[in-house]
C-alpha cells in the first residue's frame, strides 16, 4: 500500500527540519526564508517494529523488509493560501494527494527564527491552517453543489448527495473540519471524489525547545487543550535534536540518546502514531529468504491481506496458514508452532489480526 503523510504548517515552524530527520536525508532544505521548499520532497521511511526484528532473530533470513510510509514535505502555508497567497493553491493541491496530515506547530521561542505572525501562539497558528483548508473545501463543495442543485429536485439519489453536501457546507462555514462529521457509507460516497482537505486525519507535532522535549511547555499544553475535543493526538518533539539523532548510527546514537534521557528517537513515536492514525496494522511473512512486514487496513480479511503481496494471491486464495506473533516467539519457529497446535488454517472470512505471521495458499 502506497501511504503518504503530508507535513504541513506555517513557515519557519520546523517542518523541513522534521522532514530531514524523518527521512534521514538533506533533500528538504531547512531555511529561514519563506517558500524555500517549492516542490514537495518525498521521503520513504521505515516503520519501526520490534516484532519484525525479533522474527528476524529467530528465522535468520537472507533479508528483512520493514513496511514503509512516505512523508511529503509541503512548503509553508500562509494566511490567504486558499486564495493563492504564497503559491498557496499549488501547496494545497499537494496536500490533497496525501492520506493523512502531520501538522507541525511552533511551540518554542527563538528570536533568530523569523515569525511574521507576531508572538508565539500555537492555537492561533493551528486555526490559520484550519481556516485555509476549510476555505478550500468550501470551494470544492460549492462547485459540486452547483452541479447537483437542479437534478436534486427530481432525482432522490442526487437529492441525498446534495443534502450531504449542504451538511458539509454548513459545517465548514461554522469553522469546523469535515472529519468531525464522521461520514460513512453512502454519505461518505457523496464527498469521496472531492478529496476534501479537512476530511483527512491529522496528527499534531508540537515543536518545543530543548527544555520542554520531555515534559512539554506552556505552548504545547495550550495546543493539547485546543485539540482535545477533536480526538487528535499531539506528539511533543524537539525537531532540531531529532534531526541530529537521525544522522547518527551505532554507539554514537546510543550515547546521544542517553545524554538526552531518551529511550528511542521521538521520530519512532511519530512514525508509529502516523501509521496508527490511518487505522493500519501489520502482518508478517517469515521464511529463510525473507522476513517481511506488510501493511493492511484494520478489519481486512485474509484474501485482501494476501492481495497486498500480489493480486493473484487474492484472486486464487484458498487458505491462510496463520500463527499469532506471541505464539511464534514463545515456541521459536514455525515447526515448533505446528507441533504444538499453534498453526491455524484460516479461510476467506478470517479477519487478520495485528502481528499475525501468515503463509498463503492459492490457485494460479
Amino acid at each position: 500500500m502506497a501511504l503518504k503523510v503530508g507535513i504541513v504548517g506555517l513557515p519557519n515552524v520546523g517542518k523541513s527540519t522534521l522532514f530531514n530527520a524523518v527521512s534521514n536525508s538533506a533533500k528538504a532544505q531547512a531555511s529561514n526564508y519563506r517558500f524555500c521548499t517549492i516542490e514537495p520532497n518525498v521521503g520513504k521511511v521505515d516503520v519501526p517494529d520490534e516484532r519484525l526484528d525479533k522474527l528476524a532473530e529467530l528465522v535468520i533470513p537472507e533479508r528483512t523488509v520493514p513496511t514503509t510510509i512516505e512523508f511529503v514535505d509541503i512548503a509553508g502555508l500562509v494566511k490567504g493560501a486558499s486564495k493563492g497567497e504564497g503559491l498557496g493553491n499549488k501547496f494545497l493541491a499537494n496536500i490533497r494527494e496525501v492520506d493523512a496530515i502531520v501538522h507541525v506547530i511552533r511551540c518554542f521561542e527563538d528570536e533568530n527564527v523569523l515569525r511574521e505572525e507576531g508572538e508565539i501562539n500555537p492555537v492561533a497558528d493551528k486555526e490559520i491552517i484550519d481556516t485555509e483548508l476549510q476555505l478550500k473545501d468550501v470551494e470544492s463543495v460549492e462547485k459540486k453543489m452547483q452541479r447537483f442543485e437542479k437534478i436534486a429536485k427530481n432525482d432522490p439519489k442526487a437529492k441525498r448527495v446534495y443534502d450531504v453536501l449542504t451538511q458539509c457546507h454548513n459545517h465548514l462555514m461554522e469553522g469546523k473540519n469535515i472529519r468531525g462529521l464522521k461520514l460513512e457509507g453512502e454519505d461518505y460516497e457523496a464527498i469521496a471524489d472531492l478529496f476534501l482537505l479537512t476530511e483527512k486525519p491529522v496528527l499534531f507535532v508540537a515543536n518545543v525547545d530543548e527544555a520542554g522535549m520531555h515534559t512539554g511547555n506552556k505552548y504545547s499544553e495550550a495546543l493539547q487543550a485546543a485539540v482535545k475535543d477533536e480526538g487528535a493526538q499531539v506528539i511533543v518533539m524537539n525537531n532540531t535534536i531529532e534531526a541530529q539523532i537521525s544522522e547518527m548510527e551505532g554507539e554514537d546514537k546510543d550515547l546521544f540518546l542517553e545524554e538526552y534521557s531518551l529511550t528511542e528517537p521521538g521520530l519512532n513515536r511519530l512514525i508509529r502514531a502516523a501509521y496508527n492514525l490511518l487505522n493500519l496494522i501489520t502482518y508478517f511473512t517469515a521464511g529463510v529468504q525473507e522476513v517481511r512486514a506488510w501493511t493492511i487496513e484494520r478489519g481486512w480479511k485474509a484474501p485482501q491481506a494476501a492481495g497486498v503481496i500480489h493480486t493473484d494471491f487474492e484472486k486464487g486464495f484458498i487458505k491462510a496458514e496463520t500463527i499469532a506473533y506471541n505464539d511464534y516467539v514463545s515456541f521459536g519457529s514455525e515447526t515448533a508452532c505446528k507441533e504444538n497446535g499453534k498453526l491455524r488454517i484460516e479461510g476467506k472470512e478470517y479477519v487478520v489480526n495485528d502481528g499475525d505471521v501468515m503463509h498463503f495458499r492459492f490457485n494460479v
